[in-house]
């Protein structure tokens, strides 16, 4: 087997999953990684990297499905064709921990995702599903650490202020 080959086996399911849930759809998702793959196909022969390939796949990933998003086409497509639920865009089978969340708070979760800013999605992917540090995530999306952190910090915020309030309604309400 050669290394492309050990390459594409070992990232494809993590590229298509991160290009399913920032596109929310799944033929997209699906085209992009090709797209990706083909990139590397290419990039491989060049020689030598400073960066693994892993950090690459995922940075190439990621501008790939920000500029199909960011197409004519894709607006217009998207507007009047609805987002799929993100969760179904899911590579393996459901975790232990994924089946220990109820209906609701995955319905209030995936809300939640769907307020964010494209930016805050991108942030909170890299450096909570992938496991990426702050600093390879600014390398990722070509942005200062700095900006990383503001849109990881709104991102969190958000989801803890949307989850305290849905564990306890009183939370949201002030105190007389």
């Amino acid at each position: 087997m050669d290394e492309y080959d050990a390459l594409y086996r070992q990232h494809r399911g993590r590229i298509l999953g991160l290009c399913g849930i920032l596109l929310r759809d799944r033929d997209e998702a699906e085209d992009v990684t090709q797209e990706v793959f083909l990139l590397l196909h290419r990039e491989r022969d060049r020689g030598p990297r400073r960066v693994g390939w892993g950090p690459w796949l995922t940075r190439v990933a990621v501008n790939a499905c920000y500029r199909r998003r960011r197409s004519r086409w894709w607006r217009v497509w998207h507007a009047v064709n609805p987002a799929v639920d993100i969760a179904e865009l899911s590579v393996s089978g459901p975790t232990p921990e994924a089946q220990a969340v109820t209906m609701e708070e995955h319905r209030i979760v995936l809300a939640v995702f769907n307020r964010l800013s494209r930016r805050q999605q991108e942030v909170f992917l890299l450096r909570h599903v992938e496991g990426y540090s702050t600093d390879e995530v600014a390398t990722i999306l070509g942005v200062r650490t700095g900006s990383v952190k503001r849109h990881l910090f709104r991102a969190t915020h958000a989801f803890q202020k949307t989850l305290r309030t849905a564990r306890d309604p009183r939370a949201g309400v002030p105190h007389a």
